[in-house]
Order: C-alpha cells, then structure tokens, then sequence
C-alpha cells in the first residue's frame, strides 16, 4: 500500500473524463441536431456537406432567377396579347375604311380611333420589366447553375419595321383613304403574324423554364437526402449513447471517490 501515488484514482479518473467528453459531445449533437458539432466528429463529412451546403445555395438563387425569368415572359406575353386585341380592332377599322362605299369623312373618324391604337402600340415598344427592355434588340441571359452556360431568352424586338410601323412609316400610316386603308391592312396583317410568332416563342421558353425548374427541384431533394445522411444526427440512437454516457459519467464519479478514500486504510495499520 502506498500514500503519495494512487494508480486507481488515476485510471478512474482518466475513464471519468473520457466519458464526461463523450457525454458533452452527445448533448452537443442532440441539441443542434447534427452530427458534425465539431469538425473532429467526422472532418471528411464536414468538407463534403460544405461542398454540398455551397450548391444548395446556388440551386435556390437559380430557383429565384428563373422566377424572375418566368415572370418576365409572362410580362411581355401580357403585352403581346393586348396588342394584339389592338391590332385586330385596327384590322377591323382599315377594313371598314377601304369600302368604297364610305365618304372620307367617315373614314377620319375611323382613322381617330385607328391613331389612338397605333399610338398605344408605339408606346408599348419602351416598356420594361425592373428596368429591362421588354421589347429590344438585346438577349436576356438567364444563370441556372453554377458553370459558364447560361439559358438565352430571345428577344421580342418590336422596334422593327418588319415587326409593326416602322419609324418612318409611323407618321404615314393611316386609313383617312381607301389607299392608305389597304396598306395599313397589310401592315396589321403583317404585324398579327409576327406576334403569333413571338407568343409562340415566348411559350416554348416558358415551358423550358418549367422543365428546369423541376429538374433543379428533384436536385435539390437528392442534395437534401444525401446532406442529411452525412450530417444529420439519429436522434433516437443518439438519445441511447447519451443515457450510456450519462451513467458512466455517475459510476465514474462514485468510483473516483472510492478510489480517493483508499488510500484512508493506511490509517488502519498505523492505529
């Protein structure tokens, strides 16, 4: 029997801390819920789910662009389709102004309502959408992933003569005569074919816009499950492992104290 070293106390002791640790680290887990509360739990988890945490990130703000993408082609199809309804009542008026029947007094008050529209029309070329061209020349490009490639949305350029009134044809265009009534007719013609076009167009970008935005979604449900594997902790078994911890923490405790107190015996022989 010895005084000065007491082997059991420090094996009891070192076993009492061990457990104390794990104990920590188990309540540690359960109460955020992950597995990774220190980088030392699983330090190739830890890079993965950063890795994976990073493209969660970039799939939902792809989620938002094309949210905003979506909504800016179902701004410009609002406008087409208006236009449109506008472009078919000019049909109507230049109709109505090449019969020969008419005086051209009646064909001035037709070709009021006529300018009123083609103004409209003229002034939808300079909407925007937040400050884009809805109607330009110029491509919006749309992010979807984190690479270079970027999903193109066509333009709707209503700026071109082909398309509507060009701008030197804005000021001579009208139905006041039967002549001029004819040539607006083609120009309107003209115009509803494109828009048909356009519309078109606008819907197939509008369906691949849908179709990406499911495939990100069933993405960002796999990256979901595989995060969760790695980092998610089983609260269930963790619950167990923390009641095994906290009664080898109370054992410990009670069998650090007796190996204290035998060192006290000597005190036996010595009497």
């Amino acid at each position: 029997m010895v005084i000065n070293s007491n082997n059991v106390a420090e094996k009891s002791a070192k076993n009492l801390l061990a457990s104390t640790r794990e104990l920590s680290s188990s309540l540690n887990r359960l109460s955020s819920g992950s597995k990774l509360s220190n980088p030392s739990d699983n330090a190739a988890g830890l890079a993965v789910t950063s890795r994976f945490e990073s493209q969660f990130r970039r799939i939902n703000a792809s989620f938002e662009n094309i949210a905003n993408a979506m909504s800016y082609t179902q701004t410009q199809d609002g406008y087409l389709k208006t236009i449109n309804t506008a472009l078919t009542r000019m049909g109507e008026l230049s109709l109505l102004a090449k019969d020969a029947t008419i005086a051209d007094s009646d064909r001035e008050l037709y070709d009021k309502e006529f300018q009123q529209l083609k103004t409209f029309l003229t002034r939808t070329k300079s909407k925007q959408f937040n400050g884009v061209d809805l109607f330009s020349e110029n491509v919006i490009k749309v992010t979807i992933d984190s690479g270079k490639s970027a999903f193109s949305i066509p333009p709707v350029n209503m700026k071109l003569g082909a398309y509507l009134f060009s701008d030197e044809d804005a000021e001579t265009v009208h139905i006041r005569t039967s002549k001029k009534a004819q040539e607006s007719l083609g120009f309107v013609s003209k115009a509803v074919s494109q828009i048909a076009l356009d519309r078109a167009q606008i819907g197939a970008i509008q369906n691949r816009l849908d179709f990406t935005n499911t495939q990100l979604t069933s993405t960002k449900e796999n990256l979901t499950a595989a995060m969760s594997r790695i980092k998610d902790v089983d609260v269930a078994d963790e619950a167990t492992q923390y009641a095994r911890y906290q009664i080898l923490v109370q054992s410990g405790t009670s069998m650090l104290a007796q190996a204290n107190a035998m060192p006290k015996t000597v005190l036996q022989l010595l009497a």
